[in-house]
């Protein structure tokens, strides 16, 4: 554990410059296709849900704040402004995912594989969730992009990753962790 934060704390001390060759090596790789892109939603204060969740009703849930919104917009502005093409967007059923790929998409449509499993309420959901999302990736054929704008738990889950809110996680189709880039609110 202490290796890795050594190694952490190297990295936040790099220059912006090495961090822009990292960004870039990775937009790079997102340009050649085929890959996974798994977004946390962006900024949404709080952790979990309110006892009164109700999925259908965004006022009972934790939504994105002013930052998060930005963040968001920063998000889609990352891929247009690298020129990467995106086959289809995918969202949890949340609204702070709907919210973060509307902003940052447009267009996107919502899987409940991608919903949170955080809360007891949704706990038993997790191995369906992760056997459906591995099922849905290996129908895909070709070598197109696809954005799962998702929650920390499935993230973490799938990838054995721990995001940021509004980070950006590339893997491949077997699910493989190559690379992550931070969007700033």
């Amino acid at each position: 554990m202490k290796f890795i934060k050594f190694f952490f704390i190297i990295f936040i001390t790099f220059p912006s410059s090495i961090k822009a060759d990292l960004n870039q090596e990775l937009s790079l790789e997102l340009k050649k296709g085929g890959k996974l892109i798994f977004i946390r939603h962006a900024y949404a204060p709080g952790g979990g849900d309110p006892e009164n969740f109700d999925i259908n009703n965004c006022d009972t849930q934790r939504n994105l704040s002013e930052e998060g919104r930005n963040q968001a917009k920063k998000i889609g502005n990352f891929f247009k402004d690298n020129d990467v093409q995106i086959f289809k967007v995918f969202s949890s059923e949340w609204c702070r995912c709907k919210e973060t790929a509307k902003l940052a998409f447009t267009n996107f449509e919502t899987k409940d594989f991608l919903n949170s499993f955080f809360s007891a309420k949704f706990a038993n959901n997790k191995n369906k969730q992760m056997l459906d999302l591995k099922n849905y990736v290996k129908k895909i054929k070709g070598n197109e992009n696809l954005i799962f704008v998702t929650h920390y738990v499935v993230i973490s889950e799938a990838l054995d990753y721990a995001p940021s809110s509004g980070e950006i996680v590339i893997a491949d189709k077997n699910f493989k962790k190559i690379g992550s880039i931070e969007i700033d609110f």
